[in-house]
């Protein structure tokens, strides 16, 4: 079918055995939990704890913090009880939208993006994203049918894009689209800032993924031992690495052209459309970003792939993060510290 879900072959390789003793001299056992309902993917939390029962009070009480954003963040379906980015959407060209302050915040991180990234990260691409995600849709489910988007279409959606059409107003909480055909999508950032902001309020030494989307809050309790994370390779099945990362309290986040793709006349479409075009980017197979904060580094993996490497470097050091690129050859380009992390 050509479609595959998974952002970063993330598989934890936890190569230390299942008991370990912390500082404390407290015996720990590791532990992993998996769901299947937050962001539409799946979020794999792996920790150490003294019991079963210890760790699943963790593992559950981060999942109901993340599904607050994930119902807060969904641009596809409503949620009884409170104001989404859906709402947002429906009551475009309407009156402001009271949301949560979750989503103002969202907003404004969004906003900063935008500035530092030439436009590539664009939240109200909404109009043009949604008829790449149908023509997807439809192609994976029927490969002998699939279409590109009219080019036409396309353009007139581009239309009503542009940051001057969101309105914030911090102090009142609302939220306002100016034009009836604009549309939020927060795909680029809502996995990585939500994983962000739960994972604060989290104690340290917990390996998130949410859809490959990594995070950890600190090392492992054995010795303040690093976790292990791979890398995919764009060409290789889930479990290729073209390296293993060492990362204690950072995030790493890849985004590629492997990842959400469709296939029309023998030619690859995947999902990350550079605003300039209108069409996916070409520049490189994969980015790979790793920065201390899983917003950033979500929304800096999608600008660097859309951006030449000069200016996509420039980016990253000003942002305080680290990058790897994969060519269309298969060569791999680096910013000065990302092989710091590097374990294989």
């Amino acid at each position: 079918m050509g479609r595959r879900i998974w952002a970063l072959a993330l598989a934890a390789l936890l190569l230390s055995g299942c008991t370990a003793q912390a500082a404390s001299g407290r015996d720990l056992r590791r532990y992993e939990a998996s769901f299947l309902t937050l962001f539409d993917t799946v979020t794999t939390i792996v920790g150490y704890a003294e019991t079963k029962e210890d760790f699943q009070a963790t593992a559950q009480a981060f999942h109901d913090e993340l599904l607050v954003y994930h119902q807060l963040f969904d641009i596809y379906q409503d949620h009884d009880g409170l104001n989404s980015l859906k709402t947002v959407n429906d009551n475009a060209g309407g009156e402001p939208v009271t949301v949560d302050r979750r989503i103002v915040d969202l907003l404004l991180f969004c906003r900063e993006l935008e500035q530092i990234t030439g436009g590539r990260v664009d939240v109200t691409m909404g109009s043009v994203l949604a008829l790449w995600h149908e023509a997807r849709s439809e192609g994976v489910d029927d490969p002998e049918q699939a279409a590109l988007p009219d080019r036409a279409a396309l353009e007139a959606a581009a239309e009503h894009t542009g940051s001057h059409l969101l309105e914030i107003d911090e102090q009142a909480s609302t939220v306002r689209l100016t034009d009836p055909l604009a549309r939020l999508d927060v795909g680029a950032v809502a996995k990585g800032y939500a994983v962000e902001q739960v994972c604060r309020s989290f104690p340290a030494g917990l390996l998130v993924s949410v859809g490959g989307n990594v995070r950890a809050t600190g090392p492992k309790p054995e010795g303040n031992a690093p976790w292990v994370v791979g890398v995919q390779d764009p060409d290789g099945a889930k479990q290729d690495h073209l390296h293993t990362l060492y990362i204690s309290d950072q995030s790493v986040v890849s985004s590629g052209d492997y990842q959400r793709y469709y296939t029309v006349d023998g030619v690859r479409y995947h999902h990350i459309i550079d605003p300039d075009t209108l069409f996916p980017g070409t520049q490189w197979r994969a980015v790979t970003v790793v920065c201390a904060d899983s917003g950033l580094a979500d929304g800096l993996s999608t600008a660097l792939f859309l951006l030449p490497q000069e200016e996509g470097m420039d980016l990253a050091q000003r942002c305080g993060a680290q990058a790897m690129w994969v060519a269309a050859d298969g060569s791999l380009s680096y910013t000065d510290g990302f092989l710091d992390s590097v374990r294989t």
